[in-house]
């Protein structure tokens, strides 16, 4: 009997005792099931045990729970707690001091940034992380005989501007569009990258909070189109996309990691450089190290472990490209640069030390290593060439400090560009590869 009381008393102490160590708050895209993964795997990385998830889809929250020492006579029980109701809740949220760590699925604006400015600068690579990549994906239903849509035919039939299948190519039959609500950082990301400032979403269409009802709804109209994040997508037909100039491209996983598909968005996890909770630093370095990016890969989204692929050579590729397809294999990494700046953006930093990890790890520090610069267009070829000469010494620079040897590096101009209009920036970037005798 003493035995059995003792049980009890233990039990009731973990139901009475729950430390929340942690609080996000922010994207349904990360929020539905990234984050409650990480949280998971984080606390069992901290050697909790007994570790519960209690999601609601309908609310759209998540209490991830932990007990230290559960047979213990003092048992602690600790939460994650999780709210996912859009990008900019989470950055309200953190203006009003209710969540240590804005999960979001956009850019910080710059009115966010501002209103944030007490508690530092929330565009620093130490406040601002890109935790995965995802490809927002255009989507129809499974049977939809439409495989491939320019940036510009999608951005006439969600502005509005084209209401029946038969004006792309499809059946004569109505257009019904499938979008996410205005809180939702999906919904802001295809807004920048699709409609641009001209354009406005038209009134019939339909708004989700979710990007799995989103999806779940579009698989149930055979007239439908929507944009999901890439692990929402489900069975639904995913199309191509594609641009004049530029090859269509499926949202695939080495396409979407060196985002060169058009429609690639950065994950992030915003924290405060002054935070007062250690945790949430934490976390988020468990969430970039190579076992939570294998979690962001699990998930569905794109992880940033470096991988490797060879490239079909292309008659329209730059001769030295052509050479390199034969020689080499591109790794799934690219380097951009801040808008309209020289400088390295939050996320090429963090991918300096994950590209020199990757090659210690392969010993290949001293390989053949090659950077392959590209711009956006000028109004001069000369120029582009330049521009690009200097992204790529600019990289191979931060990687000499770190002991990597190139073997050589080019700046290829405009050639082959991925993105256009909207999305130029994209343009600037730099493509690292390895020589395929090289690579273990």
């Amino acid at each position: 009997m003493h035995f059995f009381i003792g049980l009890l008393v233990i039990f009731l102490s973990i139901a009475a005792s729950a430390e929340r160590i942690l609080t996000l708050k922010g994207s349904n895209t990360i929020g539905e099931d990234l984050a409650p993964s990480l949280a998971k795997a984080y606390l069992e990385k901290k050697g909790l045990q007994q570790i519960t998830m209690n999601q609601s889809s309908t609310h759209h929250t998540a209490i991830i729970t932990g007990i230290v020492n559960p047979f213990s006579s003092t048992p602690t029980k600790m939460e994650i707690a999780i709210e996912a109701h859009g990008s900019s809740t989470g950055f309200k949220a953190l203006i009003n001091n209710q969540t240590d760590i804005v999960m979001s699925s956009r850019r910080i604006k710059d009115k966010e940034v501002i209103a944030l400015s007490q508690l530092g600068d929330m565009k620093k690579t130490s406040t601002e992380q890109t935790i995965g990549i995802d490809g927002l994906s255009i989507v129809t239903h499974p049977d939809k005989p439409i495989h491939r849509l320019t940036l510009n035919q999608i951005r006439q039939i969600f502005a509005g501007q084209v209401t029946h299948w038969d004006a792309v190519g499809g059946l004569k039959r109505p257009i019904t569009l499938y979008a996410r609500d205005a809180q939702s950082g999906t919904w802001d990301t295809f807004k920048k990258m699709v409609l641009g400032q001209s354009l406005t979403l038209a009134d019939h269409a339909e708004r989700f909070e979710s990007n799995t009802v989103l999806a779940e709804q579009v698989m149930h109209d055979l007239n439908a189109i929507g944009f999901v994040g890439l692990a929402a997508i489900g069975e639904t037909n995913v199309l191509a996309i594609g641009e004049e100039g530029i090859d269509a491209l499926k949202p695939g996983k080495f396409e979407v990691a060196t985002e060169d598909y058009p429609l690639a968005r950065r994950l992030y996890l915003y924290v405060p450089e002054n935070t007062d909770n250690p945790i949430a630093k934490e976390f988020i370095e468990f969430s970039q190290s190579a076992e939570g990016q294998e979690i962001v890969g699990a998930v569905g989204f794109v992880s940033q472990n470096i991988q490797k692929a060879s490239i079909d050579k292309q008659s329209k590729m730059p001769v030295y490209y052509q050479e390199l397809t034969d020689s080499a294999e591109r790794l799934s990494i690219n380097f951009r640069f801040a808008e309209g700046s020289p400088s390295l953006d939050t996320k090429a930093s963090r991918d300096i030390q994950r590209l020199v990890q990757y090659l210690i790890d392969k010993k290949k520090l001293t390989g053949k290593i090659y950077l392959v610069g590209f711009s956006n267009a000028t109004k001069s070829y000369s120029e582009d060439v330049v521009l690009s000469r200097f992204r790529a010494l600019a990289v191979r620079r931060e990687l000499l400090k770190q002991g990597v040897i190139i073997a050589d590096s080019r700046g290829l101009g405009s050639f082959m560009p991925v993105a256009s209009e909207t999305n130029t920036f994209k343009n600037d970037r730099v493509e690292v590869w390895i020589d395929k005798n090289e690579e273990g």
